[in-house]
C-alpha cells in the first residue's frame, strides 16, 4: 500500500512538472501589463513596421493566451482532448483575463476593459478548436507526449 502511494505522488509530481511552461507563461503575461501606457505605446510603432495595419494591441491578448491555452493543454494532456476539460481551459484563460485586466488597472495609462478579455476567450478557443480537429491533434499529442 505504501509503495502504491509513493507511485501515486511521483505521477502527481510528474504531472504538476507539465504546468510549469503555462505558469511561466503567465509570468510573461503578468510581467508585459506592467507595462505602462507609455511604454507600450513606444514599442508600437515597431510591431506596425512589421504587420502593416496593426492599430494597436488587441491582438496581442488573442496570441497570447492563445499560447496559454496551449501550454495548459500541455499540462493536462490526454485528459484535454475531452469537450469538458476544453471548456475548463478556455474558462481558465478567461478567469486569468480578468485577473490580468484587474492588475492592469493598477498600471499606468492602463485600464480594465472587458474586450480584452473577449480576445483572450477568443484566443483560447481557437486553440482548443484547432487542436480538435484530428490530424492536428494526433501531431500535437506526439509533440506534447
Amino acid at each position: 500500500m505504501n509503495q502504491m502511494s509513493s507511485k501515486k505522488k511521483l505521477l502527481s509530481g510528474r504531472r504538476m512538472i507539465r504546468f510549469i511552461p503555462a505558469v511561466l507563461w503567465m509570468a510573461v503575461i503578468f510581467a508585459l501589463s506592467s507595462r505602462t501606457g507609455d511604454e507600450i505605446n513606444t514599442v508600437l510603432p515597431f510591431f506596425q513596421k512589421l504587420f502593416p495595419g496593426m492599430t494597436d494591441f488587441n491582438w496581442g491578448h488573442f496570441v497570447s493566451y492563445f499560447i496559454l491555452a496551449a501550454l495548459l493543454d500541455f499540462g493536462f494532456g490526454a485528459r484535454s482532448d475531452k469537450l469538458s476539460m476544453k471548456i475548463v481551459i478556455v474558462l481558465l484563460c478567461g478567469l486569468y483575463g480578468v485577473t490580468d485586466e484587474f492588475h492592469q488597472s493598477f498600471v499606468g495609462g492602463r485600464m480594465m476593459d472587458i474586450i480584452d478579455v473577449r480576445n483572450d476567450m477568443i484566443g483560447a478557443a481557437v486553440w482548443t478548436l484547432l487542436v480538435s480537429i484530428p490530424v492536428i491533434r494526433r501531431a500535437w499529442r506526439r509533440l506534447a507526449g
